[in-house]
């Protein structure tokens, strides 16, 4: 079963979620070098992390990880280096979204931040 597209309020509250968290995340000295966005499409939130490409003004994406909006739980995707992703099996889904960005933050694996 397919979930509904995220609605109006959920998409708000998910995107003031995830500004605070990326300003949060990267000190102002270093945004420079280093900054954390994220993209919304349908029911996927996908965290990314950009960097400056290597003697050019463009920055590169990282995607870091992906939580999906599946029958109104958060599942969590990491991304392998073939650009596939792949559902965590040990991250239980939850309804809390602010729950699985913390697992995610955390990461005491090294699945997400390398």
């Amino acid at each position: 079963m397919r979930s509904l597209p995220l609605d109006a309020f959920t998409k708000k509250r998910i995107e003031k979620i995830m500004v605070e968290y990326t300003e949060s995340k990267v000190p102002k000295e270093i945004r420079n070098q280093m900054r954390m966005t994220f993209k919304i499409r349908g029911n996927n939130v996908t965290l990314v992390e950009e960097r400056p490409a290597f003697r050019s003004d463009q920055w590169v994406e990282f995607d870091i990880a992906q939580f999906r909006l599946e029958d109104t739980k958060w599942k969590v995707y990491w991304r392998d280096s073939k650009d596939k992703w792949h559902f965590v099996d040990d991250i239980m889904p939850s309804e809390d979204f602010e729950k699985q960005l913390e697992i995610v933050d955390t990461d005491n694996r090294g699945l997400f931040w390398g």
